[in-house]
């Protein structure tokens, strides 16, 4: 009865007592929790606070710093593919992740909310990360955490299907200087440095990672620009031909923290990115983008007060979209449709020896600032309560282009070989105005332990947007601890997606138009969750979760015309389950493994809202089968992809994929090595392209063949 009151209360005291001698790293956090709770993750998103997975008011999953370098991970997006029921799918522009949660799928704007330190990096434009991603390298990741389903009643827009915190090491997580590189197939290379250490009393972390490839070269066998040559008699596409995948990317980071104060800045350089197989789906092998992404925030948190925790925080994000080289929507000698407003429609055939070229580039930045109260002297209530304020702006907005009419002669613009593109930037032919949006917020959350073994978390969160309205987001989960092995969770969800500005402000395109009357999207979740740990060895989770998904924004075609406006229609419902297990078979063997199982409906069509996989299976072992050898292989099963209303294509082919790591470590003093096979088997494996009829893309997005990497580094 009393050993566990007795280990809590020296647990809290440990962590107090080094809180004021000197931070302390995540590991080390959790080895004196572990006290208490055993090997069970801790978690801080789901409430905002660190507690167990098992007792936290969602379903979350966390993978640590640990977990990434077994599974042999060079990119957040392959560490991702380890969640039950998350797919990660792919965007038609850069090959960018579209992060797919329990059937949530949309192929323009995320339904998950992705933090660093858990601070948003949205892009506003996109309603999502910047179309020049360009994925995130994950050396300097502590751990990664993640909530399925909403998340809003905390975060506010976006924490809709899903929500991902990226945490990035500190100077106790890294203790020392790490370098490394790696070389792998596609002409990949890879560096890195880490130091973690003090400087003039400061605690100081750094990290600077380098990546650039070629990028996969699988071969698009038809596009939309094959379509048009078949209609017209042309022969201007380039497909069969290679995907657009080069990448030269720069991260640095910076965390400096004293006492209760902390800085982190940042730096994220994107240049010479590929548009993948095309902006308009008809393959563009000339264009290249850039990116800077800037960010910087100032914490201070204070819990020396008694009962009291606060923290105020301060942080500024700017990002562009740039074009290096000319984006070709379609190639040289195309012939299109011209209509009398110079854009793609019924109209007389024009044919473009430069191809069709349009260069839209954007820069915003978002500032915010909050103020968070946490008090715990009530008996039994842990409470929590924040307000903040949310300034995005898109401040500016660039664009040149081929077609069109020049507003300044009320003429088509010349598309003539010689002839420079036309900048219309800033008149009534710009593709977007320079737009802001303005948010204010509070919430309020408690924790209520309201008998033995149960506990009530309930809380909502008030958004008032200045270019839609306000929307209201409550929240409740209720935990039964039924045994001292066992956890039962009951939990209701609401949450909301903000229109981006591409989707409310954007004209003059030739193929989707915005609409300034939108409404957000909205969701209501119910989910019910099992944690059932029979020994020290073993943790099993078993979920279910329904949801309704409504006022969800498409573009819908326009009548006698080739554009489209966005709009709120359509509904979808889901439902599904989610089994999960690791155990530690021996010591040197560990086995982790999930199934997800999703069906997804649109209410409108009564019929499988398409492109989400119902089935998932993912298994990864751990074997320490020499001292200091590891082998790591996993492999994900993807199954039972049906198409969206108006795709008459064959469902999505399943695939299996198979990846091995081998690392070995103190090869020499400090030095570690490590190879990796991707694809292990070359499977043909291909993510769903947009719909259409035909589809523009037919036989789908490939996935990259068989592939090599090799990797050393030293920790000294």
């Amino acid at each position: 009865m009393f050993v566990r009151p007795l280990l809590l209360t020296w647990c809290a005291c440990l962590i107090s007592a080094s809180a004021h001698a000197q931070p302390v790293s995540t590991e080390e956090e959790e080895k004196a929790l572990s006290q208490i709770y055993g090997t069970e993750e801790m978690v801080s998103i789901a409430s905002g606070y660190k507690q167990p997975i098992s007792k936290a008011p969602s379903i979350a999953t966390v993978i640590t710093a640990n977990d990434i370098k077994q599974m042999g991970a060079t990119d957040i997006d392959e560490a991702l593919e380890s969640v039950p029921g998350l797919h990660v799918e792919r965007n038609t522009i850069g090959y960018n992740p579209i992060y797919t949660f329990r059937g949530i799928y949309s192929q323009f704007n995320q339904q998950v909310l992705m933090m660093v330190n858990g601070i948003p990096i949205s892009n506003s434009y996109t309603g999502s990360r910047s179309e020049v991603w360009g994925g995130m390298p994950i050396r300097d990741i502590a751990r990664i955490e993640v909530v399925r389903g909403p998340g809003s009643a905390v975060y506010g827009a976006d924490a809709f299907a899903g929500v991902i915190n990226v945490i990035t090491k500190t100077k106790q997580d890294i203790e020392g200087t790490e370098t490394g590189g790696r070389v792998g197939s596609f002409d990949t290379y890879d560096g890195w440095a880490l130091h973690g250490g003090e400087w003039a009393g400061f605690d100081v972390a750094l990290a600077f990672e380098y990546h650039k490839t070629a990028g996969q070269n699988a071969i698009v066998d038809a596009d939309l620009q094959s379509q048009f040559d078949s209609l017209l008699g042309t022969r201007a596409s380039l497909a069969p031909g290679p995907l657009n995948m080069s990448r030269d990317n720069l991260d640095a980071r910076l965390d400096l923290s004293r006492g209760h104060w902390r800085f982190r800045g940042g730096l994220q350089h994107r240049s010479d990115s590929g548009s993948g197989s095309g902006i308009a789906q008809a393959l563009d092998p000339v264009n290249r983008y850039a990116s800077d992404r800037w960010n910087a925030d100032v914490t201070y948190h204070n819990a020396d007060i008694e009962n009291w925790d606060l923290t105020t925080q301060a942080s500024y994000f700017e990002t562009s979209q740039e074009i290096e080289r000319n984006l070709t929507l379609f190639p040289a000698g195309t012939t299109l449709p011209i209509g009398a407003n110079g854009q793609i429609g019924a109209g007389a055939p024009v044919t473009f020896p430069n191809g069709y070229i349009g260069n839209p580039e954007v820069w915003e930045r978002h500032v915010r600032i909050s103020q968070t109260f946490a008090y715990g002297g009530f008996q039994g209530h842990q409470l929590r309560s924040g307000i903040g304020f949310n300034y995005d702006s898109l401040f500016k907005a660039r664009v040149s282009q081929n077609f069109g009419i020049d507003p300044a002669t009320g003429a088509p613009i010349p598309s003539l070989p010689g002839i420079p593109l036309t900048d219309v930037s800033g008149t009534s032919a710009t593709f977007i105005p320079e737009v802001d949006r303005k948010v204010a917020y509070l919430f309020l959350q408690d924790q209520w332990n309201f008998a033995n073994d149960w506990s009530l978390t309930a809380g909502a969160r008030y958004d008032r947007y200045s270019d839609f309205g306000n929307t209201f987001n409550p929240r409740a989960a209720l935990i039964w601890e039924a045994r001292y092995d066992l956890t039962a969770k009951l939990m209701y969800g609401s949450a909301f997606r903000a229109p981006s500005f591409q989707e409310m402000y954007i004209i003059n395109n030739p193929a989707q138009l915005g609409n300034a009357a939108l409404r957000p999207e909205t969701m209501e979740n119910v989910e019910l969750g099992f944690d059932y740990r029979p020994t020290d060895s073993l943790r099993l989770g078993l979920n279910f979760f329904n949801f309704w998904w409504k006022d969800i924004i498409r573009f819908v075609p326009d009548a006698n015309a080739t554009t489209s406006t966005a709009q709120n229609t359509g509904v979808q419902q889901g439902y599904g389950t989610e089994l999960e297990a690791e155990w530690q078979a021996a010591d040197t063997l560990k086995i982790i493994g999930n199934y997800a199982y999703q069906r997804s409906r649109d209410q409108a069509l009564d019929r499988d809202s398409g492109y989400a996989p119902h089935h998932q299976v993912y298994l990864r072992l751990n074997w320490e089968f020499l001292p200091d050898w590891q082998l790591s292989p996993q492999a994900k099963w993807i199954v039972g992809r049906d198409r969206s209303f108006g795709d008459t294509r064959k469902p999505v082919a399943d695939y299996t994929w198979v990846d091995v790591t081998l690392r070995r470590q103190n090869l020499a003093k400090h030095l570690e090595v490590a190879f990796s096979v991707r694809n292990l088997f070359d499977v043909s494996a291909r993510e769903p392209s947009l719909a259409g009829n035909p589809a523009a893309i037919p036989n789908d997005l490939p996935l990259a063949s068989r592939s090599f990497y090799g990797e050393i580094s030293l920790h000294f």
